[in-house]
């Protein structure tokens, strides 16, 4: 995947409250191909109350970060600070480096 964890992206797609913001990806699905960004789509699930193993699980609504498909977000590139398109190129020792297609820079 283009995206890792700890990358910022920009949402390009989606709710209108939530495109075009920026934020840093906790968690990386690659078998669903979504990613889950901090602080942005947020959702909203009530919980009931709920006793497991002498444990109380508090009642209400609990606010978390839902996953977003990775085709709505666009890496941010660190050096021209723009989202931009990711490419793959080799370098000299042989190995794989993400590449931003506006700049030419290696993002890793």
């Amino acid at each position: 995947m283009k995206i890792r964890k700890g990358d910022t992206v920009e949402i390009v797609t989606g709710k209108e409250q939530d495109k075009g913001k920026r934020g840093e990806v906790i968690k990386v699905l690659p078998k669903d191909a979504r990613v889950v960004v901090q602080k942005l789509n947020i959702r909203k699930k009530h919980q009931r109350a709920v006793q497991t193993q002498g444990r109380q699980l508090n009642p209400g609504v609990i606010e978390f970060e839902g996953p977003l498909h990775i085709s709505n977000v666009m890496l941010v590139c660190p050096k021209c600070g723009k989202p931009a398109r990711v490419g793959h190129e080799r370098g000299e020792d042989g190995n794989a480096h993400r590449v931003c297609k506006n700049c030419g820079k290696q993002i890793d």
